[in-house]
């Protein structure tokens, strides 16, 4: 006896952990918010820029955690020559070889901005994506304090731009080169690696408590999941001078307020120095620290200078930034607005963007010293935010107008849809089963969001005209029932007829009406 056939088996439909599907309301917002930011980015001179998804691996550069198969933080693949390629895990490292590449042909310094989809191959997790989109603006050939000044300044007024009012948000700056020193003096002559993952650890204090920081600095740190995250393996005096860092009364605050009262104190950068030294139990003088405070006090000068008080952007010293290649000044914004979640549980958003100075990423293709310094904004993180304080509408924008079909020829519908076209209005035929009743054609309008539909059955095309139907109208309709006379009134507004030649003027009239605008 012949075997039945077996029953193909069905698909099952699943996207993959840290990813995302957007629909037509999110990325409307995206598209509103990109243009806000791309105006202010404009406005300071920089110009667009774009760069592919995919670059060889080694131009991605040493942060990698392993080179001979760096499928660990980024995601990788070799090609038909067997050389390996990645997906871009940022818009920086991508800009450096743009610019080597091109290096002759760019004016110097080169001012350039560029948005788009970046990928982390990590642990996923609340609000933590492996896609998501950045919008970074860079400045390459730019040696002093001013370009990175001016990346401050251009965070500040971005958040402006986007509806962030004063005082709802600060940028706040600090100098890698006073971390890197007090680590060296306090971890010894330490490797880039375990450098890293004591910057990394000190870069967390927003989102782990102090015992959970030392277990970073210690041993290691097993999470609620169980994975496992290697430590610095400093020893317990080493990880309590460390801690100093986080403690919110250490003697930089005393420079972070830049008053006079406080800082002439130490007169100079140097005795400013002197005093962290004996405060972290440093006994040899780095003069990493004293380059690191001459950069910030030329910085706080010049936000001041420029109009930029604390309440827009202040010198922090619990700025680090993750990654290996910053070299010197290094900034965030933070949002400092309490809001609620979907399920009504307080939310900080805290760091929404950040940046800095990193001269040494150019400088690997050219062999030559090619400062560069750059600002970017965490898109996703940041819609997010704007969304739940009502900055950004992520209401489904109107849809199109929908001319309903009725019998099997189409052509005189399709004039219809092409007029409106032409008068700029968005329009499209209904291209279902052509024998759906109005009715079946009415609900696909109501999905689709649109504030009116055409119809024109056989009675009206004899006549020469055609029905529009203020689907906007129709559903405020079922709350005034009760009302009878106003009901009847509104009923007779909510559809109504015109000439066929009339029919761009009557649907602009109604778009304008209703307040209708796909712009």
């Amino acid at each position: 006896m012949a075997e039945k056939p077996k029953k193909p088996s069905k698909l099952r439909a699943r996207l993959p952990r840290g990813l995302a599907d957007r629909g037509p309301a999110e990325i409307a917002a995206t598209r509103a918010m990109v243009e806000k930011i791309r105006e202010v980015y404009e406005r300071y001179g920089f110009e667009p820029v774009e760069t592919p998804a995919f670059e060889y691996t080694d131009a991605l550069g040493k942060f990698l955690p392993d080179q001979d198969r760096p499928n660990e933080g980024v995601f990788s693949l070799q090609d038909d020559d067997e050389q390996w390629i990645s997906l871009r895990y940022d818009l920086t490292a991508p800009l450096a070889r743009y610019v080597a590449e091109n290096f002759d042909a760019l004016p110097k310094p080169y001012r350039s901005y560029r948005f788009g989809w970046v990928f982390r191959n990590e642990k996923p997790g609340p609000g933590r994506f492996r896609q998501f989109m950045q919008f970074d603006a860079d400045t390459v050939g730019a040696p002093t304090a001013a370009a990175d000044a001016e990346m401050c300044m251009m965070a500040a007024d971005t958040m402006e731009a986007l509806g962030i009012p004063r005082g709802s948000y600060v940028v706040k700056v600090n100098n890698r080169k006073i971390f890197d020193g007090i680590i060296d003096s306090i971890a010894g002559d330490s490797s880039p690696m375990r450098r890293l993952i004591i910057l990394r650890a000190i870069d967390k204090a927003d989102k782990f408590p102090p015992n959970e920081i030392r277990k970073l600095l210690g041993q290691g740190r097993l999470d609620e999941s169980g994975d496992f995250t290697a430590g610095a393996l400093l020893d317990p005096d080493q990880i309590e001078r460390i801690m100093r860092l986080l403690a919110p009364a250490w003697p930089i605050e005393r420079l972070v307020s830049f008053h006079s009262r406080h800082f002439s104190r130490f007169h100079t950068a140097r005795k400013y120095a002197h005093f962290l030294m004996e405060f972290f139990g440093i006994r040899s003088f780095s003069p990493l620290l004293l380059g690191a405070l001459d950069e910030i006090e030329q910085l706080h000068q010049l936000f001041r200078q420029a109009g930029y008080d604390e309440d827009r952007i202040r010198i922090d010293p619990s700025v680090v930034r993750g990654l290996e290649y910053y070299t010197g000044p290094v900034y965030e914004v933070e949002l400092l607005l309490d809001t609620k979640d979907e399920k009504g549980r307080p939310v900080r958003f805290g760091s929404v963007g950040g940046g800095g100075r990193y001269d040494g990423l150019v400088s690997r293709f050219r062999g030559e010293p090619v400062p560069a310094t750059g600002f970017s904004i965490g898109v996703s993180r940041l819609q997010a935010a704007l969304t739940l304080i009502g900055q950004l509408d992520n209401k489904p924008q109107p849809g199109p107008v929908v001319v309903t079909v009725f019998g099997g020829d189409i052509a005189g519908y399709q004039k219809m849809v092409a007029t409106l076209r032409s008068a700029g209005i968005r329009a499209e035929l209904y291209l279902g089963n052509p024998k759906h009743s109005l009715g079946q054609q009415m609900k696909y309008a109501d999905k689709r969001n649109s504030p009116c539909a055409v119809i024109q059955g056989s009675d009206e095309k004899q006549q020469g005209i055609v029905q529009i139907k203020d689907l906007i109208l129709g559903a405020e309709l079922a709350s005034l029932e009760k009302d009878r006379d106003e009901y009847l009134k509104k009923q007779a507004e909510a559809q109504f007829s015109c000439k066929e030649d009339e029919l761009v003027a009557k649907v602009q009239e109604l778009l304008q009406r209703r307040g209708v605008s796909w712009n």
